[in-house]
């Protein structure tokens, strides 16, 4: 079984900072590619920024300079810095992960978190 949980959204002022952090545990051999993603109400879903096993990092154009995508690969966990934020980046955040197992590739999504930015 592959628990991915994220946490550390909340609600924050227009121009505030926000950390998110995705953990994941579990039965796995190894992760791959890790991301976020986020979704706000009636709009789909959205690539925020990825990052390799290697440290590798893939940001949509629109989130660059003001977020940043880091992992531990020692803790299994994966996050998202936001600095200067906007109501705009009201959502929720959901974070992706390619997992090994054995040998097998899996693509697992958390629960999400909430982030709400007041203006």
């Amino acid at each position: 079984q592959v628990q991915v949980v994220e946490s550390g959204g909340g609600l924050v002022q227009a121009g505030g900072s926000l950390r998110l952090s995705c953990v994941v545990s579990g039965s796995i051999s190894s992760i791959n590619a890790m991301a976020w993603y986020r979704q706000a109400p009636g709009k789909q879903r959205e690539f925020i920024a990825a990052i390799t096993s290697g440290g590798s990092t893939n940001y949509a154009d629109s989130r660059k300079g003001r977020f940043t995508i880091s992992r531990d690969n020692a803790k299994n966990t994966v996050y998202l810095q936001m600095n200067s934020l906007k109501a705009e980046d009201t959502a929720v955040y959901y974070c992706n992960v390619e997992i090994r197992v054995m040998t097998l590739i899996y693509d697992y999504w958390g629960q999400g978190t909430q982030v709400t930015v007041s203006s």
